[in-house]
């Protein structure tokens, strides 16, 4: 059981959390591409179709992302090491790393959509876009840390 439990843990981590890093990232340059809706070395930016899915992903994903810790803490509890300080400080992390997910990356991201969709000069959302890029890379760095985390395992017997 223990196998069954770690294993889905895992996929749904790489999935979710993989998938919200890789379109969090991506996010601000391309809203901020479509609030210029100039001519890019590649064709035209325009629309913010782009940026939209982008979001979805991002909404999408942090929901099925729930599953994460759930199947943590049933994996935690049949190892029996839910008192295990690198547990606890992931937990933690993964706490902090949802709380900056929702309520300021996904936020940010609807700030910057519509000032997109509102067309919105380019200097307007730059700073809107800086920050929610600084925003995202915590947000990453947290999850960097949890991943470390779990594969170190400070003070574990079964560890490295």
């Amino acid at each position: 059981m223990t196998e069954f439990l770690l294993s889905v843990h895992v996929l749904v981590a790489i999935v979710t959390v993989g998938s919200i890093t890789v379109a969090a990232s991506m996010f601000p340059r391309v809203a901020l591409r479509a609030c210029g809706g100039g001519e890019r070395e590649d064709g035209p930016s325009g629309g913010t179709g782009t940026a939209v899915v982008l979001h979805r992903v991002c909404a999408g994903y942090a929901v099925a992302g729930v599953v994460v810790p759930v199947f943590g803490v049933a994996t935690g509890a049949q190892l029996g090491v839910l008192t295990d300080a690198w547990l606890i400080v992931s937990m933690a992390l993964t706490t902090l790393a949802a709380a900056v997910l929702g309520l300021a990356v996904l936020p940010g991201q609807r700030r910057l959509l519509a000032l997109a969709e509102g067309a919105a000069p380019e200097e307007e959302a730059r700073p809107v876009a800086s920050r929610l890029a600084m925003l995202t890379g915590v947000f990453n760095l947290l999850w960097a840390v949890v991943v470390v985390l779990m594969i170190v395992r400070p003070g574990s017997t079964t560890g490295v």
